[in-house]
């Protein structure tokens, strides 16, 4: 792979045949539409399956895939940790079906959940807006929508969200055991 380390789309999409391409959002996001041969590695998982990533790499260039970019990113700077190289899809599969492509839906899917941004904004507003009321009942109370608001601005400067990681680890949101055994048997062979 050149040293360029994020490819557009358009590049993407011209060489997704001669990559490993690795998703890392929840398999519930996932199974909503994915790059067609893309492999379902969560990024809470990615340490568990670094030394079948790193066999990947060796055979070919790795491109890391998510709903924006952010987690992308966040996974190819693990692997950069840990020498190896990857690239990340720009602005991920919002981009790409921006970009008129279609994302690939496993037939007999049934699993569906919502995006991880959208769980986070979910979760966030509820949480502002119970602490809005408990604050009706003791103003201390309101200090919960204040760490709410002071964990968004956390996340948009670090660029990391401690909810997003917390929801990652909800049922609907976690690899069944066989699905991420077989995907890392799939890195093992690509």
């Amino acid at each position: 792979m050149n040293t360029r380390l994020t490819l557009d789309p358009h590049h993407a999409r011209t060489r997704l045949g001669e990559l490993t391409v690795l998703d890392v959002r929840t398999p519930g996001e996932y199974t909503s539409g994915h790059l067609a041969g893309a492999l379902n590695v969560p990024l809470d998982q990615l340490q568990r399956a670094l030394p079948d990533i790193r066999q990947a790499a060796r055979r070919g260039d790795l491109l890391v895939v998510c709903a924006s970019g952010a987690r992308s990113e966040n996974a190819c700077k693990l692997l950069a940790e840990h020498g190896i190289t990857a690239a990340t899809l720009a602005g991920g599969t919002n981009a790409w079906v921006a970009e008129g492509h279609t994302l690939h839906h496993p037939e007999g899917t049934t699993r569906t959940a919502w995006a991880m941004e959208r769980q986070v904004r979910l979760t966030a507003g509820t949480l502002v807006l119970t602490g809005l009321a408990l604050g009706l009942i003791h103003p201390a109370l309101q200090l919960i929508s204040a760490g709410v608001a002071g964990g968004l601005v956390f996340s948009a400067l670090t660029n990391t969200c401690g909810m997003a990681a917390v929801l990652a680890k909800l049922p609907y949101n976690r690899p069944r055991p066989a699905e991420l055994d077989t995907t890392l048997a799939a890195l093992r062979t690509r």
